[in-house]
């Protein structure tokens, strides 16, 4: 029996919120996925509401992930207390609130999925995510794991898809909101790509205006940022694991065009 999973990319905005909703269901129906892994931590530009989180799992998402973004909108805090069914990355401060990893079932029985975040150029220091990794599966047992990364670095992600190759199922990078062309099978049997990409505006920076990043880096007064008009574009990796031998034997990257 073989397990698929989907996991998509971080998700911006409104219209990317929309883009999931009109897709992802038939996406998991088109590619036979037993189970979808969301991050939705730019759902609301930065960060996500309690309703946003609601719509994308009515849209489709058994999981959703987090990142950097996670507190940005507080009002989501009581939603990450309460359902199981979103993570916030496993290596900020435990006082914070929300979980780092939960078990789902599936029809592979218990899976574990994990969140974990980077530090390098991120800006804040989180835990080592090495070594909450090394937590993480010594709790989480024999079950298969899958890990989204939340990282800026394509060293510090590659290294973690090492780090936990034959350990974990999958691992897969978020954050950068640009899918990279390394889709493969690390040479113990785990499924990666160093970043997803993202559900959100075709004709942006990284979801937001052009003009906006432009005038960023060329030194102007900032304002506040805004997803960039336009078709949107979903962007995922499906990851097929073996149930036997819990090793991936497939991954493929999925990209949808509005």
């Amino acid at each position: 029996m073989e397990f698929r999973l989907l996991a998509v990319g971080d998700v911006v905005g409104s219209s990317g919120i929309a883009c999931l909703e009109r897709h992802l269901r038939g996406l998991k129906k088109l590619y036979g996925a037993d189970f979808c892994v969301v991050n939705g931590e730019n759902a609301n530009g930065v960060g996500l509401t309690p309703a946003q989180a609601e719509a994308m799992l009515a849209a489709g998402a058994d999981v959703l992930t987090l990142g950097n973004h996670t507190f940005n909108r507080r009002e989501i805090v009581p939603f990450l207390e309460d359902s199981r069914e979103i993570l916030r990355p496993a290596n900020l401060l435990p006082s914070l609130p929300g979980r780092g990893w939960g078990l789902f079932e599936t029809k592979l029985g218990p899976v574990a999925v994990v969140n974990l975040i980077g530090r390098c150029a991120m800006d804040f220091g989180p835990d080592n995510p090495f070594l909450i990794a090394d937590k993480i599966l010594k709790e989480a047992g024999e079950v298969p794991v899958f890990v989204d990364f939340h990282a800026e670095a394509t060293s510090e992600k590659l290294a973690m898809g090492y780090y936990l190759d034959g350990r974990a199922c999958a691992v897969w990078g978020t954050h950068t909101h640009v899918p990279t062309a390394d889709e493969q099978i690390l040479p113990k049997g785990t499924g990666y790509q160093t970043d997803l990409g993202m559900v959100g505006p075709v004709q942006s920076v990284i979801g937001i205006r052009p003009e906006q990043s432009i005038a960023k880096f060329r030194g102007e007064l900032a304002s506040r940022y805004e997803v960039a008009p336009g078709r949107c574009k979903l962007c995922a990796a499906l990851f097929t694991v073996d149930s036997a031998s819990r090793r991936c034997t497939n991954v493929e990257r999925v990209t949808i065009l509005d």
